[in-house]
């Protein structure tokens, strides 16, 4: 159906909006591009002057390391492959698998399994096919193009980056788990409240939002640092000190998560009937019945989009965690922060280039894996009625 003529935008402003569209795509993407072939390179290549040098990487490619033309063509053929397979083929399987009311569970199984089966295949079988099929295709099998994924063996096998993944996803799980657990629970109630407390418990978890984190890592601090004494009575000589373990940030991260997931949800509430409530009640439903098989499956984008952000704020931070978390139980950004000091060399640099890209690619996996269920809770959010 055409556009009709008075709505329709004169040339010069699609073309200013797309213009603007496109430079500012390449200034956001630019230094996620440039740090992840940064990471692929020997320090000489990754420092280079020349940015052509960082591209192509002569003196990695010098020292043995590199891709070859049919490498770059068959990587670019299974990215591409499985970019498509996680937006075409994987939702549907997630849907027709899932058992009914456990979609969200079934989207983390899935996106599990979808990354360690890409991992499998792209590090594990790809390189070792591709090493066969380079010593038989001649000229096509020459490396052309320097590329060493040593930086990466330092920083996850050597340097023991794995274990401050680990400790990330147990504070990330964490906060998540207990921030929409609570966030749900009172979203549904403060939405359906028509009283005054509800408007001010509102407003009061919207100035402990407003609060600097630094103010409730102090105000937490001397909680963590006498547990031990304040637990003994109840838990005896097993009492643990929370200072320096992963259940310090996340009591902290969860008391400044939790004021924006009740206002988030509770907008997305707002935007559902009353009346669905009231049929399920007349079914025979009670309250909690009501909201668990009626109202949350309606709910389930916003929850996801709720969750993502809870997870952008537990992943990415770095005041709690580097002020609460010792050196056994960092998790990856202040990790990250400890590779640079007076005496870092370029090795350590790039290691650290490695490590900020390993984990921005969950990030992606992420909203690659939840794009539809993100968009559905952001419009869902925007639109009242």
């Amino acid at each position: 159906m055409a556009t009709p003529k008075a709505l329709q935008q004169p040339f010069s402003l699609r073309f200013a909006s797309a213009s603007f569209l496109a430079f500012w795509c390449l200034i956001a993407a630019f230094p996620i591009f440039w740090i992840a072939v940064m990471s692929f390179k020997s320090p000489v290549d990754a420092f280079s002057a020349n940015p052509l040098d960082v591209i192509f990487g002569p003196t990695t490619r010098a020292g043995g390391d590199g891709l070859s033309i049919l490498d770059i063509a068959i990587g670019l053929a299974v990215l591409i492959a499985a970019v498509r397979l996680a937006f075409t083929r994987l939702p549907k399987w997630v849907d027709r698998l899932s058992p009914q009311g456990m979609t969200v569970i079934g989207w983390l199984v899935g996106a599990g399994a979808y990354a360690i089966g890409f991992l499998v295949v792209f590090f594990g079988i790809l390189p070792a096919v591709l090493g066969v099929l380079n010593s038989v295709a001649g000229p096509l099998g020459a490396p052309v193009l320097g590329l060493t994924a040593e930086h990466y063996y330092s920083v996850w096998i050597e340097n023991g980056f794995w274990r401050n993944f680990q400790n990330s996803l147990i504070v990330t799980a964490g906060v998540v788990t207990i921030s929409l657990t609570v966030g749900t629970l009172a979203g549904y109630g403060l939405a359906r409240s028509g009283s005054n407390l509800a408007f001010w418990i509102l407003i009061i978890a919207l100035i402990f939002r407003a609060l600097p984190h630094s103010v409730l890592v102090a105000g937490y601090l001397p909680v963590f640092i006498n547990s031990a004494e304040i637990l003994r009575p109840i838990l005896g000589d097993n009492a643990p000190t929370l200072y320096g373990q992963p259940l310090a940030v996340i009591a902290v991260l969860v008391a400044i998560n939790q004021p924006f997931t009740i206002w988030m949800l509770r907008s997305f509430f707002q935007n559902i009937p009353n009346e669905l409530d009231e049929a399920a009640r007349v079914d025979g439903c009670t309250h909690f019945q009501a909201f668990r098989w009626v109202i949350m499956p309606v709910m389930w984008p916003g929850v996801i989009t709720t969750g993502l952000f809870s997870f952008l704020l537990a992943y990415n931070d770095l005041l709690v965690t580097s002020l609460l978390l010792d050196a056994q139980n960092q998790t990856m950004v202040p990790a990250i922060a400890g590779y640079f000091n007076r005496e870092t060399t370029t090795t350590d640099q790039v290691e650290a280039v490695a490590a900020a890209v390993s984990i921005t690619a969950p990030l992606f996996l992420l909203v690659m894996i939840f794009q539809r269920q993100i968009v559905s809770g952001l419009t869902a959010g925007a639109v009242k009625g």
